[in-house]
């Protein structure tokens, strides 16, 4: 049975470790982050519908006049 040649299996560990430290580091590098986060202030605005903006009248069956 042929023995295992194990001799590079140090520089390849290594070289592999560096290299996703490096990947990693370039990734986080890339993250904006914010010094000092505030919350914005949420600006409440009143919604306007039709029906506010104009009268209008409803006629109800009930409510008209009796010929």
């Amino acid at each position: 049975m042929p023995q295992l040649n194990t001799s590079t299996w140090f520089i390849t560990i290594a070289s592999m470790i560096l290299t996703l430290y490096i990947i990693f580091q370039l990734k986080i590098s890339k993250h904006h982050y914010y010094l000092n986060p505030e919350p914005t202030p949420t600006k409440s605005h009143k919604h306007t519908t039709p029906w506010e903006v104009k009268w209008t009248k409803i006629y109800l069956p009930l409510s008209l006049p009796l010929h």
